[in-house]
């Protein structure tokens, strides 16, 4: 009976193994350049225990169906072809016949062959995809489980094979990455983050473009953020060089994953010392309606760290944030108006500045044209922010925007009523726009906020109307709410925690004239939160409690 002729790939191996052992036995034999063909010789060790790897691979018939392994031995079969007749040059006792320049540089090109091969073959033993599982984990479905086995296959193939290979490998993971959530998932958790940015140097701007891209997607994942934080440095640096010189859409992803990373610190500080404010500032002015959204996000979150804003004054930001937030889409325009706002706040000089540089005029047609849901939230915190400076607070006032909080205060969207609450408050310093906030109707939308479930919202309720009762006319509107004086005396309790209980109690101390009022909190049990609150000495608590028990012993002697 006829024996069946051995598989080329079986072929292939037997022959790297003869080479290697043939190598190995003539590197006592050479006479010159004994101390690089030493370190080959280590090399080879390495190269003799992953092919002994290979071997149980192709006994289990999981080489032949995998054309990495076999470009991997070619690749290696050629290296040592090379390797012996330069040994045999070498073992020569008579002169170099090609030189000793020419001879050392082939050995240093044969060296590093085999460091490259040598790093294949760990990478391509490492990923798995010469171990035979045929065998689905019924703990995941099987789905996952093969989703797991193809990420694995493509990331050996974005590190091993031509650029071509590797390129299709790109296009496959991305249509992956892109098809749903829980695949970014498996890839993160099989290690895809290092591979791609390791992947981002010396490739060409088409593959760069679709690595960056893969990056993006990642980042689009809040649970997968941490670990494109964990690559630090490395992956800020190739990032902002997309975003000086890449294409119009490799600039808009990595402004996307740089808006992942640049919410600490360090990472802001860095983007801020290597030019990247300057960077994403020239994308707002000029680039793609896209890409100029996701570089004012960017620029939004930087504008929150302190050290950071000089970076802005001296690129000379605000104007073109301000020609944004009239110009850009919809999120581009949010961003800008958001960046402002982190720009300004605890800062009178770029206040000013805004304000010179029309930001109020921009401020004012970017809120009459938005809806009234989260896109305005960082509006609100402008105009809060801005209004803290009574010079400005004054223009704002004469353009109309108390008027504007109204709906705000009672709109679905938590942050956006806490906002409006705020912009209230910081408004409140004019006599005439307390007034005009109480006529529209302000004080009994506050008043519904103090029964909010948030802390925050009752919080910022109480601290807005704190202000407004001011006026006298408010007092009244607010007397006349069924819940104003309880839902005030209930943010007393001490057990209602992380709430500042100055606000509450600057509300109350503007009723204390009022024998209706005091009577109201006494019957809330005020006197007995306020009790709590002197012993814990907060701000207040003392003269309020003083002011009731006068109250009630006035209330004494005036019986017949």
């Amino acid at each position: 009976m006829k024996e069946a002729s051995p598989e080329p790939e079986d072929l292939l191996l037997l022959s790297t193994h003869r080479l290697t052992t043939l190598l190995h036995d003539n590197l006592p034999h050479v006479h010159h350049f004994k101390g690089k063909w030493s370190l080959i010789k280590a090399k080879l060790v390495s190269l003799q225990s992953h092919l002994v790897d290979f071997s149980d691979s192709a006994s289990s018939h999981c080489l032949s169906s995998n054309s990495l392994s076999i470009s991997v031995l070619s690749a290696l079969c050629a290296a040592l072809s090379d390797g012996v007749s330069l040994a045999g040059v070498c073992s020569d006792c008579n002169p170099l016949p090609d030189g000793k320049l020419r001879t050392q540089s082939d050995i240093d090109s044969l060296s590093s062959r085999l460091d490259f091969i040598n790093k294949d073959c760990e990478i391509l033993l490492r990923s798995g995809m010469l171990v035979q599982d045929g065998v689905v984990s019924t703990s995941q479905p099987p789905g996952r489980e093969v989703v797991r086995a193809e990420v694995r296959n493509l990331l050996t193939r974005l590190q091993i094979g031509t650029a071509e290979s590797k390129n299709s490998a790109m296009d496959s993971l991305l249509g992956l990455l892109n098809e749903d959530d829980k695949n970014v998932l498996i890839a993160v958790a099989q290690g895809i983050v290092p591979v791609l940015v390791r992947s981002l140097d010396s490739t060409s701007s088409e593959m760069r473009e679709k690595i960056v891209a893969a990056i993006a997607r990642v980042s689009t994942i809040e649970s997968s953020k941490h670990v494109l934080i964990a690559e630090g440095l490395l992956l800020l640096n190739q990032l902002i060089r997309v975003i000086e010189s890449g294409s119009g859409y490799a600039k808009e992803k990595a402004c996307a994953a740089l808006q992942a990373l640049s919410f600490s610190k360090e990472n802001a500080r860095a983007i801020g010392s290597r030019g990247g404010i300057s960077s994403l500032l020239e994308i707002c002015h000029c680039g793609t309606p896209s890409s100029q959204a996701m570089a004012a996000g960017v620029l939004r979150n930087l504008a929150q760290f302190e050290e950071i804003k000089e970076n802005f004054v001296e690129e000379n930001a605000i104007p073109v944030l301000i020609a944004l937030s009239a110009a850009g889409t919809t999120l581009a325009r949010e961003n800008a108006i958001g960046c402002l706002s982190n720009l300004v706040c605890n800062d009178e000089t770029l206040k000013v500045l805004v304000a010179r540089e029309g930001g109020v005029e921009s401020l004012k047609n970017y809120w009459d044209s938005t809806p009234l849901d989260r896109g305005l939230e960082p509006a609100v915190e402008l105009l809060r922010n801005l209004a803290s400076y009574h010079p400005i607070g004054e223009v704002l006032i004469f353009e109309g925007f108390p008027l504007r909080l109204l709906p705000l205060l009672n709109c679905g969207v938590l942050t956006v009523r806490i906002a409006a609450a705020g912009a209230v408050y910081e408004l409140g310093f004019c006599s005439k726009a307390r007034r005009e906030m109480g006529e529209c109707g302000c004080v009994s939308a506050l008043v519904s906020m103090l029964d909010g479930k948030a802390i925050e919202e009752r919080e910022a309720a109480a601290k807005a109307l704190s202000n407004l009762l001011m006026c006298t006319c408010n007092r009244k509107i607010f007397r006349r709410e069924e819940r104003g004086v309880v839902g005030t005396v209930q943010l007393l309790d001490p057990l209602t925690k992380n709430l500042d209980k100055r606000w509450p109690i600057a509300v109350l101390a503007t009723l204390i004239q009022s024998k209706k009022c005091r009577k109201h909190m006494v019957a809330a049990g005020a006197c007995v939160y306020l009790q709590k609150l002197v012993e814990l000495e907060i701000e207040g608590a003392k003269k309020l409690l003083e002011s009731l028990g006068r109250g009630k012993l006035w209330g004494v002697f005036a019986r017949p």
